[in-house]
């Protein structure tokens, strides 16, 4: 780290709270941020229909359970992304914009493929991980 040539490094991990590889590199735990609360309610809802919290990671085991259900299973799994508007959903519709758009969100939710709908899963299962910060200051 001494070797990057900035006063500070800053970096954030998913390991870092099961694995202190950074901490002995010298970095100092700064925050810890656990499960996004919407996502543990869509997971709620996705847990009702046979999904594996722990496989939501998985393309291929997401995109064969999103294949597997019923149309009035697949319609409650979009209406629970519909009431989310978290940024990481809202960008997956418009990966140029920082934010998404918003105003568009539901009806895209609504008419999004199966495809679509399997990587809004996987976002949660993203968003469901809990994440360190760490930073480490050149002395």
């Amino acid at each position: 780290m001494a070797l990057a040539g900035t006063e500070f490094v800053e970096m954030s991990a998913v390991m870092g709270k099961y694995n202190p590889f950074a901490e002995k590199a010298g970095m100092k735990k700064v925050a810890e941020q656990g499960a996004s609360e919407q996502a543990a309610k869509i997971l709620r809802v996705l847990g009702e229909l046979g999904f594996d919290g722990q496989l939501l990671g998985s393309e291929k085991y997401v995109l064969e359970k999103v294949k597997s259900l019923n149309n009035h299973e697949l319609m409650k799994v979009k209406t629970v992304f519909a009431r989310c508007h978290h940024p990481r959903f809202l960008k997956s519709f418009s990966c140029h914009l920082p934010y998404g758009i918003s105003s568009a969100y539901v009806e895209l939710v609504y008419s999004a493929d199966l495809e679509k709908v399997a990587s809004l899963v996987k976002i949660c299962g993203f968003l469901l991980q809990t994440k360190v910060y760490l930073v480490w200051k050149k002395s």
